[in-house]
Order: C-alpha cells, then sequence, then structure tokens
C-alpha cells in the first residue's frame, strides 16, 4: 500500500496501515499529537491544508508550528489548557479560513494522552456567507428606503410644494421621525410647525397615540405648571377636588408637542429639563413621582439662542431641546411652490362649501409678487376668503386686498423704472463705442473702467 501516513515505524506499528488508510481516505485532515502537543501523525492532506510536508511536523511541538505560522492560533495548545473538546477557525500561512475540531483522549486517570484534531477548508464557505450577509444587508437597506418612500406618498400629501427647500425640510422629517429624539421645529409664524410635528408623529413607532399639542403662549402663565403637570386633590384654591392629570401625562405613550415653547416661564424652565432628563414628573402638590415617556416635539418662532444670549431662555433646556434642529423656510423663500399650495387650498374650499371658483394668471400673478409675512396660514385664509366673497367664479385679481394689488403695482413699477435704465444705458454704450471704436475711448467718455466697457459694449453692441 502506498504510504499516506507520516509518522515513524513504531507509531505505524501502533495504529496499524489499515487505520492509516482510513484517515487519509477521511475528507477532513487529521492531526494527531501526544499530551504534551508533539505531532506523532498526520493524515496526506495536511500539505494541502497548511502547505507543509506531512513528515516535516513529525515530532515537532504544536507551539513551535504556531510560532512559525504553520497554523494560528493552536487548536491542541487551547485543548490543552481547556481539558476539554475545542472547534474554531483557524487560518494558515495563506490566510485561507480552516474550521478545526480538536478532542483530548484520556487515560484512566483523566490525564491527557493524545489529541486529535480535524482540520476542514471553509474559506470559499465563509466567502458565500459574508456575500449572503452582504445581500441580506442590502435587501434590509433598500426594504427600508422602500418603506420610507411609500410612507411619504402616505402622509405627506397636505405639504404641498416641489422646491429645494420644502424637498430637504421633509427628508430631513423622514430621516429622523422614527427615532425618539427631541426634535426642535424653528420658523415664522405660519409656516406650518404644527402641521410638521404631525408629520413626524404620525411617521414615528408612536403614531397609534393621538399626540398632544399645547400652546405654550395661549396659557396663562399662573396656570402652565398645573396644565403640563397636573395637581393633586387640594392644591390650591379652586382646584379640582379630585385632582387633574397634566398634559405631560395624558402625552404619555405618544408625542408632546410643545409650541411657542419660548414662552414657558424661566421659573417653570428648570422643571421641565428635569421631566426630560428624568422622564418622570411630580404632580402640583404632589410628592410622588410618576413615570411618563413621550417624544417631545417643540417649536418656536423665535430665536431661542438669542434668547439664551439675553438671559431669557435657559441654555441648558435649550440644548436639551435642540438635539434635532429643523428650520421650516417661509413662503417667500419657496415661492415657485405658492401657484401649487394656491391651487390645493382652492380646490379645498370649493370642496367644503360646494363652489366652483377659478384664479385667473393675473391673480395667480399677484399672489406669486407677494411677500406672505403671515406664511402659509396667510395664503390658506386669503383664499377661503376670495372663495366665498368673490362676486363671480372667476377671481379677478381686482378681488384680492388693495395691499396685494398695491405690491404688485409697486413691482411693477420697479421692472418699468429698471428697463427705462436699461435702455438708457444701451443708448449711450453704443452713441460712445460709434464714435470712439475703442474700449479705451468708450471707458474714457462715460467715466467707467476698460474692463467694464468691454462688458456693457458685448451686452449693448454685441462687439
Amino acid at each position: 500500500m502506498e504510504e499516506m501516513i507520516h509518522l515513524d515505524a513504531g507509531h505505524r506499528a501502533q495504529i496499524g496501515d489499515e487505520l492509516a488508510a482510513i484517515l487519509d481516505a477521511a475528507l477532513d485532515d487529521v492531526l494527531v499529537t501526544d499530551g504534551n502537543g508533539q505531532v506523532i501523525l498526520v493524515s496526506a492532506k495536511f500539505k494541502q491544508m497548511y502547505g507543509v510536508n506531512g513528515e516535516d511536523v513529525i515530532g515537532q511541538n504544536v507551539f513551535t508550528l504556531e510560532r512559525q505560522g504553520v497554523f494560528k492560533p493552536s487548536i491542541t495548545k487551547l485543548v490543552i489548557e481547556q481539558k476539554q473538546k475545542v472547534t474554531m477557525v483557524q487560518e494558515n500561512r495563506e490566510g485561507r479560513k480552516i474550521i478545526v475540531s480538536a478532542v483530548p483522549v484520556k487515560d484512566g486517570d483523566g490525564n491527557i494522552t493524545k489529541i486529535v484534531s480535524f482540520s476542514r477548508d471553509v474559506t470559499e464557505l465563509m466567502e458565500l456567507q459574508e456575500q449572503y450577509r452582504k445581500l441580506e444587508r442590502k435587501i434590509e437597506f433598500y426594504s427600508n428606503r422602500l418603506h420610507e418612500w411609500e410612507t411619504r406618498d402616505l402622509k405627506s400629501d397636505l405639504f404641498i410644494g416641489k422646491s429645494k427647500a420644502m424637498q430637504t425640510v421633509i427628508g430631513q422629517i423622514h430621516k429622523i421621525a422614527k427615532f425618539d429624539a427631541n426634535v426642535l421645529l424653528t420658523g415664522e409664524s405660519g409656516v406650518g410647525k404644527t402641521m410638521f410635528a404631525r408629520l413626524i408623529h404620525e411617521n414615528s413607532a408612536r403614531s397609534g397615540v393621538e399626540p398632544v399639542e399645547v400652546n405654550c403662549g395661549a396659557i396663562p402663565e399662573t396656570l402652565v405648571e398645573s396644565e403640563l403637570f397636573g395637581y393633586e386633590a387640594g392644591s390650591f384654591t379652586g382646584a379640582n377636588k379630585k385632582g387633574k392629570l397634566g398634559l405631560m401625562e395624558l402625552a404619555s405613550g405618544g408625542t408632546l408637542l410643545l409650541d411657542e415653547v419660548s414662552e414657558i416661564p424661566f421659573s417653570l424652565q428648570v422643571k421641565l429639563l428635569k421631566v426630560i432628563q428624568d422622564k418622570a414628573i411630580t404632580r402640583v402638590g404632589g410628592v410622588k413621582s410618576l413615570p411618563v415617556d413621550f417624544r417631545l416635539i417643540a417649536a418656536s418662532n423665535k430665536d431661542l439662542r438669542a434668547l439664551v444670549s439675553a438671559g431669557g431662555f435657559r441654555e441648558d433646556l435649550y440644548y436639551r431641546l435642540n438635539v434635532i434642529h429643523i428650520e421650516i423656510p417661509a413662503l417667500r423663500q419657496r415661492q415657485e411652490d405658492i401657484f401649487a399650495l394656491a391651487l390645493y387650498f382652492l380646490e379645498k374650499f370649493n370642496l367644503k362649501y360646494n363652489l366652483k371658483k377659478i384664479l385667473t394668471s393675473d391673480t395667480v400673478d399677484a399672489l406669486a409678487r407677494y411677500n406672505w409675512p403671515g406664511n402659509i396660514r396667510e395664503l390658506e385664509n386669503l383664499i377661503e376668503r376670495l372663495v366665498l366673497t368673490a362676486d363671480a367664479d372667476l377671481i379677478e385679481e381686482a378681488a384680492l386686498p388693495e395691499y396685494i394689488q398695491s405690491e404688485r403695482a409697486a413691482a411693477a413699477g420697479s421692472a418699468s423704472l429698471d428697463a427705462a435704465l436699461t435702455g438708457l444705458e444701451k443708448k449711450m454704450v453704443t452713441a460712445a463705442y460709434q464714435k470712439h471704436k475703442t474700449t479705451v475711448g468708450v471707458a474714457r467718455e462715460l467715466g467707467i473702467s476698460q474692463p467694464t466697457a468691454v462688458r456693457k459694449i458685448r451686452k449693448h453692441v454685441g462687439r
């Protein structure tokens, strides 16, 4: 029989040629050491697995082979240390992955006499597993993105507008909605901060619970604490005899929107800060701490950072609220959305009042030129008023308030002045160029620099 097992004659006689042939026929590489880790047998697959001839490792210790980098780490060494079966992944000199199991053979006294290890190259298998894991991650990523877009299409109908500014805001909201971090929405009055807060809530894990909205500026300062925190029975004169749940308790499990958060009294801000930190409240007149769990969204039309600098708002509370900051653009910063919004509100109120009003093109142009200091709220209210008060189904520009018509007239007058000035400039540049035929001459006559003369000649004369 061709020799397939590399061992000395004594060991070959000990295990027999038949056993050696069986080991070499196995799919796995087999290595046997004595109780001290000295190699006494290897199968013919050892070289294929580790790149070293089997006869070269017979008689060597696994500690030495590990230092030489034949395999790392040595599983036999671990069996000797742990005195039990070990399974692990090794690397050979070429960096290939090899899964190895080693089993101790013990005598009657429990001493290790031999260690038998079985090795199999699993590099390709592990690469396939890694590719599969990457594929799974990609599938998960694209599934999440698809869900985001489906949710966006489903729950963003009210947020009309294709302007870059608006798309940026909606993109930010869909990116952070699923996370429970505090959000601060800022922007001028009427830009729709409350609607955006609802959009965040509707796309969060808390969407199944109705959000609690609080306009901090609409509550008398003396009642803010009892409204937010609630109170125990008999806490103060005029209090409900049974006590009252606070809005923070009512929001537990859902979302709490604090609109006009800048109006919270300075003396109460530290108590709000403690609620955010501790996730617990104490009712007015109470001593017991009650746990609350809500997602906090704050909104303000004032510059909170400026208020902090002026001493009107606590800095530590500002940073607690400002984990995620989203600035809602004013309507004048997204003029390309005015037309779409006007048509949306027109359809809304036509349906509501069972009417069929139409905006003329001149009316739409006038709306587009207006500055909208009251933002979307002002536009919505105006469209509703026009739908109800216009005498005919066709809403002419004359139906618009005088201040909007005046602004358009001023803009038109400004445009006429610009046109007149441009015409005068063209006449003077053309005459000077016909007279001198040089840019230097034109510059000298008009009292401008030569580079400026070059640009204006190109613009008006085409030379």
